[in-house]
Protein backbone atom coordinates (compact mmCIF):
# COMPACT_ATOMS: atom_id res chain seq x y z
CA UNK A 1 0.00 0.00 0.00
CA UNK A 2 1.43 3.35 -1.05
CA UNK A 3 1.53 6.03 1.60
CA UNK A 4 0.92 9.58 0.40
CA UNK A 5 2.23 12.60 2.30
CA UNK A 6 -0.42 14.59 4.10
CA UNK A 7 -0.99 18.13 2.81
CA UNK A 8 -0.28 21.11 5.00
CA UNK A 9 -3.96 22.07 5.28
CA UNK A 10 -6.53 20.28 7.45
CA UNK A 11 -8.71 17.68 5.74
CA UNK A 12 -11.68 16.25 7.66
CA UNK A 13 -12.00 13.36 5.19
CA UNK A 14 -8.92 12.16 3.35
CA UNK A 15 -7.51 9.26 1.36
CA UNK A 16 -3.92 9.18 2.57
CA UNK A 17 -2.55 7.11 5.43
CA UNK A 18 -1.84 8.85 8.73
CA UNK A 19 -3.10 11.94 10.52
CA UNK A 20 -5.42 14.54 8.96
CA UNK A 21 -2.43 16.84 8.56
CA UNK A 22 1.28 16.66 9.24
CA UNK A 23 2.40 17.94 12.63
CA UNK A 24 4.81 20.86 12.38
CA UNK A 25 4.46 22.51 15.76
CA UNK A 26 7.04 24.88 17.12
CA UNK A 27 7.78 22.59 20.09
CA UNK A 28 7.91 18.85 19.35
CA UNK A 29 7.74 18.02 23.07
CA UNK A 30 4.67 20.04 24.07
CA UNK A 31 3.22 20.84 20.64
CA UNK A 32 3.85 24.54 20.76
CA UNK A 33 2.82 27.68 22.63
CA UNK A 34 -0.96 27.65 23.00
CA UNK A 35 -0.96 31.33 23.98
CA UNK A 36 -0.04 32.35 20.45
CA UNK A 37 -0.96 29.37 18.22
CA UNK A 38 -3.85 26.95 17.79
CA UNK A 39 -2.71 23.51 18.93
CA UNK A 40 -5.97 21.90 17.74
CA UNK A 41 -5.10 22.43 14.10
CA UNK A 42 -3.47 19.01 13.62
CA UNK A 43 -6.36 16.92 14.90
CA UNK A 44 -9.90 16.04 13.93
CA UNK A 45 -12.51 17.28 16.37
CA UNK A 46 -14.43 14.06 15.74
CA UNK A 47 -11.51 11.90 16.87
CA UNK A 48 -10.96 14.03 19.95
CA UNK A 49 -14.65 14.01 20.88
CA UNK A 50 -14.81 10.25 20.50
CA UNK A 51 -11.85 9.60 22.81
CA UNK A 52 -13.20 12.04 25.42
CA UNK A 53 -16.48 10.10 25.43
CA UNK A 54 -14.58 6.78 25.47
CA UNK A 55 -12.65 8.00 28.52
CA UNK A 56 -15.91 8.69 30.32
CA UNK A 57 -17.19 5.24 29.32
CA UNK A 58 -14.10 3.56 30.77
CA UNK A 59 -14.48 5.55 33.99
CA UNK A 60 -17.93 3.95 34.45
CA UNK A 61 -16.17 0.58 34.70
CA UNK A 62 -14.81 1.52 38.14
CA UNK A 63 -18.19 1.79 39.92
CA UNK A 64 -19.24 -1.17 37.77
CA UNK A 65 -16.54 -3.24 39.41
CA UNK A 66 -17.69 -1.93 42.78
CA UNK A 67 -21.24 -3.13 42.15
CA UNK A 68 -19.98 -6.46 40.83
CA UNK A 69 -17.75 -7.11 43.83
CA UNK A 70 -20.38 -5.84 46.24
CA UNK A 71 -22.91 -8.32 44.88
CA UNK A 72 -20.43 -11.19 45.00
CA UNK A 73 -19.54 -10.50 48.65
CA UNK A 74 -21.74 -11.00 51.69
CA UNK A 75 -23.95 -8.22 53.05
CA UNK A 76 -21.65 -7.38 55.91
CA UNK A 77 -18.75 -6.56 53.54
CA UNK A 78 -20.71 -5.24 50.55
CA UNK A 79 -20.09 -1.52 51.05
CA UNK A 80 -16.36 -2.01 51.54
CA UNK A 81 -16.06 -3.40 48.02
CA UNK A 82 -17.73 -0.30 46.60
CA UNK A 83 -15.57 1.96 48.74
CA UNK A 84 -12.25 0.33 47.85
CA UNK A 85 -12.83 0.55 44.09
CA UNK A 86 -13.62 4.26 44.30
CA UNK A 87 -10.82 4.99 46.78
CA UNK A 88 -8.30 3.26 44.54
CA UNK A 89 -9.39 5.64 41.77
CA UNK A 90 -8.40 8.58 43.98
CA UNK A 91 -4.96 7.08 44.61
CA UNK A 92 -4.35 6.26 40.94
CA UNK A 93 -5.42 9.71 39.76
CA UNK A 94 -2.74 11.24 41.96
CA UNK A 95 -0.12 8.63 40.98
CA UNK A 96 -0.83 9.02 37.26
CA UNK A 97 -0.65 12.81 37.43
CA UNK A 98 2.41 12.75 39.68
CA UNK A 99 4.66 10.41 37.67
CA UNK A 100 2.67 7.43 36.44
CA UNK A 101 2.02 8.71 32.92
CA UNK A 102 5.62 9.76 32.48
CA UNK A 103 6.99 6.43 33.70
CA UNK A 104 4.72 4.50 31.36
CA UNK A 105 4.64 6.60 28.18
CA UNK A 106 7.42 9.18 28.08
CA UNK A 107 8.92 8.85 24.62
CA UNK A 108 12.15 10.39 25.90
CA UNK A 109 12.85 7.35 28.11
CA UNK A 110 14.95 4.95 26.05
CA UNK A 111 15.64 2.12 28.51
CA UNK A 112 12.96 -0.08 26.96
CA UNK A 113 11.86 -1.05 30.48
CA UNK A 114 10.33 2.12 31.91
CA UNK A 115 9.99 5.77 30.89
CA UNK A 116 11.53 8.81 32.53
CA UNK A 117 10.26 11.92 34.34
CA UNK A 118 10.15 14.34 31.38
CA UNK A 119 6.36 14.44 31.82
CA UNK A 120 6.41 14.61 35.62
CA UNK A 121 3.24 16.33 36.85
CA UNK A 122 1.99 16.42 33.23
CA UNK A 123 4.70 18.89 32.22
CA UNK A 124 5.33 18.91 28.46
CA UNK A 125 2.02 17.08 28.00
CA UNK A 126 -0.18 19.21 25.80
CA UNK A 127 -0.67 19.38 22.04
CA UNK A 128 2.01 17.16 20.49
CA UNK A 129 0.85 13.94 18.79
CA UNK A 130 0.40 11.18 21.37
CA UNK A 131 2.75 8.19 21.69
CA UNK A 132 -0.18 5.92 20.89
CA UNK A 133 -1.46 7.56 17.71
CA UNK A 134 -0.98 10.75 15.70
CA UNK A 135 -4.77 11.12 15.60
CA UNK A 136 -5.06 12.64 19.10
CA UNK A 137 -2.93 15.03 21.20
CA UNK A 138 -0.89 13.77 24.14
CA UNK A 139 -2.99 15.60 26.74
CA UNK A 140 -6.06 13.61 25.70
CA UNK A 141 -4.07 10.40 25.45
CA UNK A 142 -2.77 10.80 29.00
CA UNK A 143 -6.31 11.25 30.34
CA UNK A 144 -7.58 8.22 28.44
CA UNK A 145 -4.74 6.07 29.75
CA UNK A 146 -5.47 7.25 33.30
CA UNK A 147 -8.79 5.42 33.11
CA UNK A 148 -6.98 2.22 32.10
CA UNK A 149 -4.66 2.30 35.09
CA UNK A 150 -7.50 3.19 37.46
CA UNK A 151 -9.68 0.36 36.14
CA UNK A 152 -6.81 -2.11 36.56
CA UNK A 153 -6.38 -1.03 40.19
CA UNK A 154 -10.13 -1.42 40.76
CA UNK A 155 -9.99 -4.96 39.32
CA UNK A 156 -7.16 -5.82 41.69
CA UNK A 157 -9.05 -4.41 44.69
CA UNK A 158 -11.33 -7.44 44.75
CA UNK A 159 -8.48 -9.35 46.35
CA UNK A 160 -9.22 -7.91 49.82
CA UNK A 161 -12.72 -9.38 49.88
CA UNK A 162 -14.15 -9.93 53.35
CA UNK A 163 -10.88 -10.01 55.29
CA UNK A 164 -8.52 -7.25 54.10
CA UNK A 165 -7.96 -3.79 55.56
CA UNK A 166 -8.41 -0.86 53.20
CA UNK A 167 -5.51 1.45 54.14
CA UNK A 168 -2.71 -1.08 53.48
CA UNK A 169 -4.28 -1.90 50.12
CA UNK A 170 -4.30 1.78 49.09
CA UNK A 171 -0.59 2.01 49.96
CA UNK A 172 -0.08 -1.14 47.91
CA UNK A 173 -1.98 0.33 44.96
CA UNK A 174 0.28 3.38 44.72
CA UNK A 175 3.41 1.24 44.81
CA UNK A 176 1.90 -1.35 42.50
CA UNK A 177 0.97 1.23 39.85
CA UNK A 178 4.53 2.55 39.92
CA UNK A 179 6.42 -0.74 39.93
CA UNK A 180 4.05 -3.15 38.15
CA UNK A 181 1.58 -1.35 35.89
CA UNK A 182 3.86 1.38 34.52
CA UNK A 183 6.71 -0.96 33.49
CA UNK A 184 4.42 -3.45 31.74
CA UNK A 185 2.54 -0.62 29.99
CA UNK A 186 5.91 0.74 28.85
CA UNK A 187 6.97 -2.65 27.49
CA UNK A 188 3.99 -3.07 25.21
CA UNK A 189 2.80 0.46 24.37
CA UNK A 190 5.71 2.89 24.69
CA UNK A 191 7.42 3.41 21.34
CA UNK A 192 10.74 2.62 23.06
CA UNK A 193 9.44 -0.39 25.03
CA UNK A 194 11.19 -3.69 24.41
CA UNK A 195 7.87 -5.42 23.69
CA UNK A 196 6.78 -2.74 21.25
CA UNK A 197 10.05 -3.00 19.34
CA UNK A 198 9.91 -6.80 19.48
CA UNK A 199 6.57 -6.74 17.68
CA UNK A 200 4.15 -7.55 20.51
CA UNK A 201 0.49 -7.19 19.62
CA UNK A 202 -1.46 -5.97 22.66
CA UNK A 203 -4.37 -3.86 21.52
CA UNK A 204 -5.99 -2.61 24.73
CA UNK A 205 -4.09 -4.15 27.63
CA UNK A 206 -3.80 -7.92 27.87
CA UNK A 207 -0.46 -7.42 29.58
CA UNK A 208 -0.66 -4.40 31.91
CA UNK A 209 -4.41 -4.50 32.55
CA UNK A 210 -5.49 -8.14 32.57
CA UNK A 211 -2.38 -10.15 33.43
CA UNK A 212 -1.24 -7.31 35.69
CA UNK A 213 -4.47 -7.31 37.70
CA UNK A 214 -4.99 -11.07 37.76
CA UNK A 215 -1.49 -12.04 38.86
CA UNK A 216 -1.22 -9.16 41.33
CA UNK A 217 -4.54 -10.13 42.92
CA UNK A 218 -3.33 -13.73 43.20
CA UNK A 219 -0.11 -12.63 44.91
CA UNK A 220 -1.95 -10.31 47.32
CA UNK A 221 -4.48 -13.04 48.16
CA UNK A 222 -1.63 -15.43 48.89
CA UNK A 223 -0.10 -13.03 51.41
CA UNK A 224 -3.49 -12.07 52.85
CA UNK A 225 -4.46 -15.66 53.54
CA UNK A 226 -7.70 -17.56 53.29
CA UNK A 227 -10.96 -16.51 54.86
CA UNK A 228 -11.94 -18.42 57.99
CA UNK A 229 -13.19 -21.83 56.97
CA UNK A 230 -15.99 -21.83 59.54
CA UNK A 231 -17.39 -18.67 57.94
CA UNK A 232 -17.67 -20.24 54.50
CA UNK A 233 -20.68 -22.42 55.34
CA UNK A 234 -23.36 -21.93 52.68
CA UNK A 235 -21.41 -19.02 51.19
CA UNK A 236 -22.97 -17.49 48.10
CA UNK A 237 -23.20 -14.03 46.51
CA UNK A 238 -25.60 -11.92 48.51
CA UNK A 239 -27.13 -9.90 45.63
CA UNK A 240 -27.17 -11.26 42.09
CA UNK A 241 -28.96 -8.14 40.84
CA UNK A 242 -25.91 -6.06 41.79
CA UNK A 243 -23.71 -8.54 39.93
CA UNK A 244 -25.79 -8.07 36.77
CA UNK A 245 -25.77 -4.27 37.20
CA UNK A 246 -22.00 -4.28 37.60
CA UNK A 247 -21.56 -6.50 34.55
CA UNK A 248 -23.69 -4.17 32.42
CA UNK A 249 -21.66 -1.16 33.58
CA UNK A 250 -18.50 -3.05 32.70
CA UNK A 251 -19.82 -4.04 29.28
CA UNK A 252 -20.73 -0.45 28.48
CA UNK A 253 -17.32 0.77 29.59
CA UNK A 254 -15.53 -1.99 27.71
CA UNK A 255 -16.86 -0.67 24.41
CA UNK A 256 -15.01 2.56 25.23
CA UNK A 257 -12.04 0.56 26.47
CA UNK A 258 -11.64 -1.47 23.26
CA UNK A 259 -13.33 0.82 20.77
CA UNK A 260 -11.37 3.83 21.99
CA UNK A 261 -8.03 2.02 21.68
CA UNK A 262 -8.12 2.76 17.95
CA UNK A 263 -7.66 6.39 19.12
CA UNK A 264 -10.11 7.78 16.60
CA UNK A 265 -13.62 7.51 15.22
CA UNK A 266 -12.72 5.03 12.49
CA UNK A 267 -13.56 1.58 11.17
CA UNK A 268 -11.09 -0.17 13.45
CA UNK A 269 -13.02 1.17 16.44
CA UNK A 270 -16.24 -0.26 15.03
CA UNK A 271 -14.59 -3.61 14.31
CA UNK A 272 -13.17 -3.70 17.85
CA UNK A 273 -16.65 -3.15 19.30
CA UNK A 274 -18.08 -5.88 17.08
CA UNK A 275 -15.33 -8.33 18.09
CA UNK A 276 -15.77 -7.43 21.76
CA UNK A 277 -19.46 -8.31 21.68
CA UNK A 278 -18.89 -11.52 19.72
CA UNK A 279 -16.23 -12.78 22.12
CA UNK A 280 -18.23 -11.86 25.22
CA UNK A 281 -21.47 -13.43 24.01
CA UNK A 282 -19.93 -16.74 23.00
CA UNK A 283 -17.91 -16.87 26.23
CA UNK A 284 -21.02 -16.28 28.36
CA UNK A 285 -22.95 -19.00 26.54
CA UNK A 286 -20.08 -21.46 26.95
CA UNK A 287 -19.72 -20.71 30.67
CA UNK A 288 -23.46 -21.12 31.34
CA UNK A 289 -23.55 -24.47 29.56
CA UNK A 290 -20.58 -25.74 31.56
CA UNK A 291 -22.20 -24.62 34.82
CA UNK A 292 -25.48 -26.28 33.82
CA UNK A 293 -23.77 -29.67 33.71
CA UNK A 294 -23.01 -29.41 37.46
CA UNK A 295 -26.35 -28.30 38.90
CA UNK A 296 -28.82 -28.59 36.02
CA UNK A 297 -29.65 -24.92 36.62
CA UNK A 298 -29.17 -21.87 34.43
CA UNK A 299 -26.84 -19.56 36.38
CA UNK A 300 -27.10 -15.78 36.14
CA UNK A 301 -23.79 -15.45 37.99
CA UNK A 302 -22.31 -17.90 35.48
CA UNK A 303 -23.54 -15.80 32.57
CA UNK A 304 -21.94 -12.68 34.04
CA UNK A 305 -18.69 -14.53 34.75
CA UNK A 306 -18.56 -15.83 31.19
CA UNK A 307 -19.32 -12.42 29.72
CA UNK A 308 -16.52 -10.82 31.75
CA UNK A 309 -14.02 -13.51 30.75
CA UNK A 310 -14.96 -12.88 27.10
CA UNK A 311 -14.63 -9.12 27.48
CA UNK A 312 -11.21 -9.64 29.04
CA UNK A 313 -10.07 -11.97 26.26
CA UNK A 314 -11.23 -9.40 23.68
CA UNK A 315 -9.18 -6.64 25.32
CA UNK A 316 -5.84 -7.46 23.67
CA UNK A 317 -7.40 -9.03 20.56
CA UNK A 318 -10.46 -7.04 19.44
CA UNK A 319 -8.48 -4.58 17.31
CA UNK A 320 -6.37 -7.28 15.66
CA UNK A 321 -8.47 -10.42 15.16
CA UNK A 322 -11.04 -11.32 12.53
CA UNK A 323 -14.70 -11.73 13.59
CA UNK A 324 -14.60 -15.50 13.15
CA UNK A 325 -11.39 -15.61 15.20
CA UNK A 326 -13.16 -13.63 17.93
CA UNK A 327 -15.94 -16.24 18.05
CA UNK A 328 -13.39 -19.03 18.50
CA UNK A 329 -11.67 -16.96 21.18
CA UNK A 330 -14.99 -16.50 23.01
CA UNK A 331 -15.73 -20.23 23.13
CA UNK A 332 -12.20 -21.05 24.27
CA UNK A 333 -12.14 -18.28 26.87
CA UNK A 334 -15.51 -19.26 28.32
CA UNK A 335 -14.42 -22.89 28.67
CA UNK A 336 -10.85 -22.43 29.85
CA UNK A 337 -11.67 -19.67 32.34
CA UNK A 338 -14.54 -21.73 33.73
CA UNK A 339 -12.17 -24.57 34.52
CA UNK A 340 -9.47 -22.13 35.66
CA UNK A 341 -11.66 -21.18 38.62
CA UNK A 342 -10.62 -24.53 40.14
CA UNK A 343 -6.94 -23.61 40.18
CA UNK A 344 -7.30 -21.64 43.42
CA UNK A 345 -8.41 -24.79 45.24
CA UNK A 346 -5.31 -26.67 44.20
CA UNK A 347 -3.09 -23.70 45.09
CA UNK A 348 -5.07 -23.12 48.32
CA UNK A 349 -5.17 -19.38 47.58
CA UNK A 350 -8.45 -17.67 48.40
CA UNK A 351 -9.00 -15.69 45.21
CA UNK A 352 -12.51 -14.81 46.33
CA UNK A 353 -13.79 -13.30 43.07
CA UNK A 354 -11.77 -15.44 40.60
CA UNK A 355 -9.73 -12.48 39.40
CA UNK A 356 -6.93 -14.80 38.31
CA UNK A 357 -9.23 -17.04 36.27
CA UNK A 358 -11.30 -14.31 34.64
CA UNK A 359 -8.57 -11.72 34.06
CA UNK A 360 -5.08 -13.24 33.98
CA UNK A 361 -6.04 -16.43 32.14
CA UNK A 362 -8.43 -14.69 29.74
CA UNK A 363 -5.81 -12.00 29.04
CA UNK A 364 -3.27 -14.68 28.16
CA UNK A 365 -5.74 -16.33 25.79
CA UNK A 366 -6.48 -13.03 24.06
CA UNK A 367 -2.80 -12.29 23.57
CA UNK A 368 -2.17 -15.72 22.06
CA UNK A 369 -5.19 -15.29 19.79
CA UNK A 370 -3.36 -12.37 18.18
CA UNK A 371 -0.66 -14.77 17.06
CA UNK A 372 -3.23 -16.95 15.32
CA UNK A 373 -6.13 -14.77 14.18
CA UNK A 374 -4.80 -11.21 13.77
CA UNK A 375 -5.15 -9.93 10.23
CA UNK A 376 -3.40 -7.12 8.39
CA UNK A 377 -6.68 -5.80 6.98
CA UNK A 378 -8.20 -5.44 10.46
CA UNK A 379 -5.18 -3.50 11.73
CA UNK A 380 -5.32 -1.14 8.75
CA UNK A 381 -8.91 -0.11 9.40
CA UNK A 382 -7.73 2.85 11.49
CA UNK A 383 -6.10 4.50 8.49
CA UNK A 384 -2.86 4.94 10.43
CA UNK A 385 -1.32 1.46 10.59
CA UNK A 386 -2.41 0.49 7.08
CA UNK A 387 0.27 -1.69 5.53
CA UNK A 388 2.65 -1.11 8.45
CA UNK A 389 1.79 -3.92 10.91
CA UNK A 390 1.46 -7.48 9.63
CA UNK A 391 -1.08 -9.91 11.05
CA UNK A 392 -0.35 -13.28 12.61
CA UNK A 393 -0.51 -16.80 11.21
CA UNK A 394 -3.31 -15.76 8.86
CA UNK A 395 -0.73 -13.60 7.09
CA UNK A 396 2.05 -16.21 7.47
CA UNK A 397 3.72 -14.30 10.29
CA UNK A 398 4.65 -17.39 12.30
CA UNK A 399 7.17 -15.71 14.61
CA UNK A 400 4.27 -13.85 16.25
CA UNK A 401 3.54 -16.93 18.35
CA UNK A 402 6.77 -16.85 20.34
CA UNK A 403 6.73 -13.05 20.47
CA UNK A 404 3.36 -13.15 22.21
CA UNK A 405 4.43 -16.02 24.46
CA UNK A 406 7.56 -14.17 25.60
CA UNK A 407 5.48 -11.10 26.46
CA UNK A 408 2.98 -13.19 28.43
CA UNK A 409 5.71 -14.91 30.44
CA UNK A 410 7.44 -11.61 31.19
CA UNK A 411 4.23 -9.85 32.27
CA UNK A 412 3.11 -12.85 34.35
CA UNK A 413 6.41 -13.30 36.16
CA UNK A 414 6.98 -9.60 36.78
CA UNK A 415 3.49 -8.75 38.04
CA UNK A 416 3.28 -11.75 40.41
CA UNK A 417 6.81 -11.41 41.81
CA UNK A 418 6.79 -7.65 42.39
CA UNK A 419 3.27 -7.72 43.83
CA UNK A 420 4.28 -10.52 46.19
CA UNK A 421 7.30 -8.54 47.40
CA UNK A 422 5.21 -5.38 47.83
CA UNK A 423 2.47 -7.17 49.77
CA UNK A 424 4.95 -8.89 52.09
CA UNK A 425 6.86 -5.65 52.63
CA UNK A 426 3.78 -3.55 53.43
CA UNK A 427 2.46 -6.25 55.75
CA UNK A 428 5.55 -5.85 57.96
CA UNK A 429 5.19 -2.07 58.30
CA UNK A 430 3.71 -1.19 61.72
CA UNK A 431 0.08 -0.19 61.35
CA UNK A 432 -0.17 -1.51 57.80
CA UNK A 433 -0.79 -5.22 58.36
CA UNK A 434 -2.94 -6.38 55.48
CA UNK A 435 -5.51 -8.48 57.27
CA UNK A 436 -8.33 -7.47 59.58
CA UNK A 437 -8.82 -9.26 62.90
CA UNK A 438 -10.81 -12.46 63.27
CA UNK A 439 -13.54 -10.55 65.09
CA UNK A 440 -13.68 -7.96 62.29
CA UNK A 441 -14.05 -10.72 59.74
CA UNK A 442 -16.89 -12.21 61.76
CA UNK A 443 -18.76 -8.96 62.30
CA UNK A 444 -18.08 -7.72 58.78
CA UNK A 445 -15.49 -5.50 57.16
CA UNK A 446 -18.10 -2.75 56.71
CA UNK A 447 -18.47 -2.47 60.47
CA UNK A 448 -14.74 -2.72 61.15
CA UNK A 449 -13.31 -0.50 58.41
CA UNK A 450 -16.09 1.92 57.45
CA UNK A 451 -18.67 2.11 60.21
CA UNK A 452 -21.29 2.31 57.47
CA UNK A 453 -23.36 -0.40 55.86
CA UNK A 454 -24.82 -1.17 52.48
CA UNK A 455 -27.90 -2.55 54.25
CA UNK A 456 -28.03 -0.91 57.65
CA UNK A 457 -31.23 -2.58 58.78
CA UNK A 458 -29.92 -6.05 57.94
CA UNK A 459 -26.55 -5.66 59.55
CA UNK A 460 -27.97 -4.51 62.90
CA UNK A 461 -30.41 -7.37 63.34
CA UNK A 462 -33.26 -8.88 61.39
CA UNK A 463 -35.69 -8.71 64.32
CA UNK A 464 -34.56 -5.20 65.25
CA UNK A 465 -37.63 -4.32 67.32
CA UNK A 466 -37.15 -7.36 69.53
CA UNK A 467 -34.35 -5.70 71.45
CA UNK A 468 -34.86 -1.98 70.78
CA UNK A 469 -36.65 -0.25 73.66
CA UNK A 470 -40.01 1.19 72.70
CA UNK A 471 -40.43 4.95 72.98
CA UNK A 472 -43.07 4.41 75.65
CA UNK A 473 -40.64 2.40 77.77
CA UNK A 474 -37.40 4.39 77.81
CA UNK A 475 -34.32 2.80 79.29
CA UNK A 476 -32.01 4.82 81.45
CA UNK A 477 -29.17 2.40 81.06
CA UNK A 478 -27.42 1.63 77.79
CA UNK A 479 -28.91 -1.38 76.04
CA UNK A 480 -26.32 -4.14 76.07
CA UNK A 481 -26.88 -6.71 73.36
CA UNK A 482 -24.62 -9.79 73.60
CA UNK A 483 -22.13 -9.97 70.75
CA UNK A 484 -23.46 -13.29 69.52
CA UNK A 485 -26.97 -11.83 69.16
CA UNK A 486 -26.12 -8.70 67.20
CA UNK A 487 -26.75 -10.09 63.73
CA UNK A 488 -29.83 -12.26 64.14
CA UNK A 489 -28.30 -15.11 62.12
CA UNK A 490 -28.00 -18.32 64.09
CA UNK A 491 -24.96 -19.65 62.24
CA UNK A 492 -23.00 -16.55 63.17
CA UNK A 493 -24.16 -16.94 66.74
CA UNK A 494 -22.80 -20.49 66.75
CA UNK A 495 -19.46 -19.26 65.40
CA UNK A 496 -19.11 -16.61 68.09
CA UNK A 497 -19.94 -19.20 70.72
CA UNK A 498 -17.21 -21.48 69.37
CA UNK A 499 -19.51 -24.04 67.76
CA UNK A 500 -18.90 -25.59 64.38
CA UNK A 501 -21.60 -25.26 61.68
CA UNK A 502 -24.20 -27.92 62.30
CA UNK A 503 -23.39 -28.24 66.00
CA UNK A 504 -25.95 -27.34 68.66
CA UNK A 505 -29.67 -26.87 68.75
CA UNK A 506 -29.68 -23.61 66.80
CA UNK A 507 -29.56 -25.58 63.58
CA UNK A 508 -33.03 -26.88 64.35
CA UNK A 509 -34.57 -23.47 64.91
CA UNK A 510 -35.79 -23.12 61.35
CA UNK A 511 -33.66 -20.01 60.83
CA UNK A 512 -30.69 -21.68 59.16
CA UNK A 513 -29.69 -20.84 55.60
CA UNK A 514 -30.96 -23.17 52.89
CA UNK A 515 -30.18 -23.81 49.26
CA UNK A 516 -27.19 -24.76 47.20
CA UNK A 517 -23.95 -22.86 47.76
CA UNK A 518 -23.24 -20.23 45.14
CA UNK A 519 -19.82 -21.55 44.08
CA UNK A 520 -20.72 -24.68 42.19
CA UNK A 521 -17.14 -25.46 41.31
CA UNK A 522 -16.22 -25.43 45.00
CA UNK A 523 -19.11 -27.76 45.84
CA UNK A 524 -18.13 -30.13 43.05
CA UNK A 525 -14.46 -30.02 44.06
CA UNK A 526 -15.21 -30.79 47.71
CA UNK A 527 -17.44 -33.71 46.78
CA UNK A 528 -14.69 -35.27 44.71
CA UNK A 529 -12.14 -34.77 47.48
CA UNK A 530 -14.18 -36.82 49.96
Amino acid sequence: MTSYPAPTGYAPSYSWIGAPTAFNGTNPLSGGDSSVENLNQWYSTGDQAYIIVASAMVLVMIPGLGFLYSGLARRKSALTMLWITMASFSVITFQWYFWGYSLAFSAQGTSGFIGDLKHFGLTNTLGAPSPGSPLIPELLYSFYQLQFCATTAAITSGTIAERGRVLPFLVFVFCWATLVYCPIACWGWNINGWGYKYGVKDYAGGGPVEIGSGMSALAYSFVLGRRQEKMMANFRPHNVSLIVLGTVFLWFGWLGFNGGSSFGANLRAVQACWNTNLTAMFASATWVLLDWRLARKWSMVGWCSGAISGLVAATPASGYCTPWGSIILGVVAGGVCNYATKVKYYLRIDDAFDIFAEHAVAGMLGLMANALFSATYIIGLDGVNTGIITGGWINHNYRQFYVQLAYILAATGWSFTISLILAYGINYIPGLHLRASEEAELLGIDDDQLGEFAYDYVEVRRDYLAWTPASTDPQKDEVNVPQQDRHGITQQKDMVMGKEPGEGSSQDSGEQHTGVGGDRHAVDFEKRQR
